[in-house]
């Protein structure tokens, strides 16, 4: 009996270091197994960032913790993918904004050398040509200047140098008095205007000053756009948690490949509304950067010679 438990003893006791022996092993394969993942997915991530591909990891565990890694290395990795590609468009915008500047700021200083020239060279000059002359060189003059603070405003909005404190504005009457401040000018062109701002006061969260910018480049720009129409219309509107400000106008409209661009950086209306006209493309732009500084956003749509319209939204308070 002492012998058969003395032998029960031994086996059990061989049984646990057998079983110690395999721990051992599968925890050195799984060591083994986890080196090599880990150096196939460094290997992989120096891949995909030097190639700056937009693939992602791909690779076959069953360690759960392994996964959820795998799942947080593919986020970043998109996360760069993204970060790539803005910096791609932001680098064709800039050449393209560059090329623009350039462009914008020779051609009326050109113009403007020209003149300086004629009058230098011709002291005889008859008084009334002379008065035209130096006319046409302040014109000039005065769009450069319009352009460089174009050019400078969006500089500071895209930096958030831009002061830009918020309160609540009262709708109804930023909107009316920005529309009638351009009443003389639609007179003049026959304009057949459309305002439409509710009895009762609606309020948005926002800047003053800005949204007043914002309200006058649109509908400068439904002007210079839209005279073909001749007709011009501003609704204010609200819902739940928005106030809504739609600026329209029926002129030639927007073709529908050029509305995903009309908010980018020196794009000129020239390319998509009216090819004689040459303007510094950055008008719809800053009033975007304005509108989303606000907390807000700006929306497009058109369909040529029926119906444009340029939407603002801001967030609603209520009084």
């Amino acid at each position: 009996m002492a012998t058969s438990g003395k032998a029960k003893m031994t086996f059990i006791l061989l049984m646990i270091i057998a079983i110690l022996i395999c721990l051992v092993m599968y925890q050195a394969v799984n060591r083994v197994g986890h080196r090599k993942q880990l150096r196939r997915v460094r290997s992989e991530i120096e891949r995909i960032s030097s190639l700056a591909t937009h693939e992602k990891l791909l690779l076959m565990t069953n360690d759960r913790e392994f996964k959820a890694l795998l799942i947080e290395i593919n986020r970043l990795l998109e996360a760069q993918h993204q970060v790539y590609s803005d910096y791609a468009k932001m680098e064709i915008s800039i050449k393209k904004m560059v090329s623009n500047i350039s462009h914008d700021l020779k051609t009326p200083l050109t113009v403007v050398l020209g003149y300086i020239e004629m009058l230098h060279l011709d002291p005889a000059m008859h008084a009334e040509e002379r008065e035209r002359m130096l006319g046409k060189v302040y014109v000039k003059t005065q769009e450069t200047l319009v352009f460089i603070h174009d050019f400078f405003d969006l500089a500071k909005l895209e930096s958030g140098d831009q002061d830009m404190p918020m309160t609540r504005i009262l709708m109804n009457e930023r909107c009316g008095t920005t529309i009638l401040a351009y009443y003389d000018i639609l007179a003049e062109q026959d304009y057949l205007v459309h305002i439409e701002i509710p009895d009762h006061p609606i309020y948005g969260f926002g800047n003053d000053e800005g949204l007043h910018r914002v309200l006058n480049n649109l509908i400068s720009n439904s002007i210079q756009y839209g005279n073909h129409g001749k007709q011009l219309g501003l609704t204010l509107r609200e819902d739940e948690s928005s106030v809504y400000v739609d600026i329209w106008d029926r002129g030639k409209g927007i073709d529908a490949m050029h509305i995903d661009h009309v908010f980018e950086r020196m794009y000129t209306l020239e390319d998509s509304r009216n090819k004689f006209y040459q303007g510094s493309g950055l008008g719809l732009t800053i009033t975007k950067r304005l509108v989303e500084s606000m907390g807000g956003s700006i929306h497009l749509r058109s369909k040529p010679y029926e119906l444009t319209v340029f939407t603002v939204q801001l967030k609603k308070v209520q009084y």
